[in-house]
């Protein structure tokens, strides 16, 4: 299977495809004014302390004030009182200042939210600062690998006043690569340190990497087999990024000389459809996908479905294949927040395991948190995923200006009739000759194909009627004039 990361630079966007055999698996969208502070630490200064939400709001700088919870604050004071024996409980107060790192993006009215466990990534590894112990990724699954990890990171000259947890790219590494990773975060975390004591809060300590670096770091394993960027610049900043920390897969990135790398590639085409409710499938079976602020619904349809087998075979086969496509589409939009998979109805149990299993081994290969219930006797599947990016969709559209976000409008008839009972209000109480009634072309067609009701509205107000079409009117709107 060849797995490639596509690379596009505009002057005001930053484009990441993750492919496997043409097929995209990962978009990624990054514009200078939407550039994520997912991962960002800050030094900042609590502003207000709220008990009955046993929260605290903290001022890092920001337009918006972060969000963190009272027990983060807490513990990290018990430590410090631990720490220093012989004096009092620290209470939480506004103005105390506290080292935050933002997990999660700013939504709607919402400010980030912020952790006091502070963890920076690095290749194969996260170093905790505030903990003491060392621990493997729980997607590594493979028991010989976590043990031949753990035995690697006892064995391994680590730094003993920080912690360790292995990230899932490090399965097959060496000793000497985590070591390595292990160092050079460590040596980061002392300069950190350094700064910390010298800003004044609120300030920003630590910067995540950009969407490209991301990329490399997150997602430049192994298996890849090309990493493609059509910009110069970028080619030799990535060259020498790599030349840094992973100068052995060095000689898989391309610089892309030709027009459009994306179009080449297949690749456009694909990112258009991310916005689209409905998702075909191979079987003619299709998804759709509907998305609220806090609730994500799809409902599975078996369309146009031909092979002839029964009715349970026929909803098990379609279940499976939605499975696999659901999660991707979940991960390809990173969507989050509570989601319902709604899969045609299976009367026997070990098909609805079954295809509860599908689904699971499908999201394997995601790296946002997600929890699933189970599947009900209906093959409704309800689950949750962290939500920590805005969402492509969110970065590329805004609400509907004509639909207020309604997705739907008015059809003709309606505002036909909407248009009628506009201009009697209009004519009551004035005394006129003529009155222009302004709408778009299909609501006139409705409104002719009744001319009695114009003529009555006419013979009641004693006014002529000019009824204008006008292709520039939105289908909704009506003017009287």
């Amino acid at each position: 299977m060849s797995k490639e990361i596509l690379i596009n630079i505009e002057p005001q966007e930053k484009r990441v495809a993750i492919v496997n055999d043409g097929r995209l698996d990962e978009f990624h969208i990054e514009r200078p004014q939407d550039r994520t502070i997912v991962g960002n630490i800050y030094k900042g200064r609590i502003d207000a302390v709220l008990p009955s939400i046993g929260a605290a709001f903290v001022d890092i700088g920001l337009p918006k004030k972060g969000f963190l919870y009272l027990s983060e604050i807490e513990s990290v004071f018990e430590q410090a009182d631990t720490a220093q024996p012989g004096k009092g409980k620290k209470e939480v107060k506004k103005g105390q200042e506290v080292l935050v790192q933002v997990v999660k993006e700013s939504f709607g009215t919402k400010g980030p939210r912020l952790s006091t466990e502070i963890g920076i990534a690095g290749r194969c590894l996260v170093l905790m600062p505030e903990e003491k112990q060392v621990g493997v990724s729980r997607r590594i699954e493979d028991d010989v690998e976590r043990r031949r990890l753990r035995q690697i990171l006892h064995e391994a000259k680590l730094p003993k006043e920080v912690g360790f947890i292995v990230r899932t790219a490090a399965a097959g590494k060496t000793k000497q690569e985590l070591e390595r990773d292990a160092q050079f975060l460590f040596k980061l975390w002392k300069r950190l340190e350094k700064v910390i004591q010298q800003k004044k809060a609120p300030s920003l300590i630590y910067e995540e990497y950009d969407l490209t670096f991301r990329a490399i770091r997150d997602s430049f394993t192994d298996d890849v087999s090309k990493l493609i960027v059509d910009s110069k610049p970028e080619f030799y900043r990535i060259q020498s990024f790599m030349k840094t920390f992973l100068n052995y897969l060095r000689n898989k990135v391309d610089f892309y000389k030709g027009d459009d790398l994306f179009a080449e590639k297949d690749i456009e085409k694909q990112i258009n459809r991310i916005y689209e409710s409905t998702v075909y499938l191979k079987s003619k079976a299709y998804l759709v996908i509907e998305q609220t602020e806090g609730l994500v619904v799809i409902d599975v349809n078996s369309g146009g479905f031909k092979k002839k087998l029964g009715q349970e075979e026929t909803a098990f086969k379609v279940n499976c294949e939605a499975a696999v496509e659901a999660a991707r589409q979940l991960i390809l939009r990173d969507l989050g927040g509570i989601i319902v998979i709604d899969f045609i109805d299976m009367e026997r149990e070990g098909h609805r395991r079954e295809v509860l299993n599908v689904l699971k081994k499908a999201l394997s290969t995601d790296r946002a948190k997600y929890d699933i219930l189970g599947i009900s006797k209906f093959g409704v599947v309800e689950m949750t995923r962290e939500r920590i990016h805005k969402t492509v969709q969110m970065l590329s559209y805004q609400p509907c200006p004509y639909c207020q976000g309604r997705g739907k409008v008015k059809s003709p008839v309606t505002t036909a009739i909407y248009a009628l009972k506009e201009l009697k209000r209009f004519l009551r109480g004035k005394s006129l000759k003529q009155v222009n009634l302004t709408v778009a072309p299909g609501v006139v067609e409705e409104i002719l194909k009744n001319k009695e009701n114009l003529r009555q509205l006419e013979h009641r107000f004693k006014v002529e009627i000019n009824l204008i079409s006008s292709p520039a009117n939105h289908i909704e709107e009506v003017k009287v004039s």
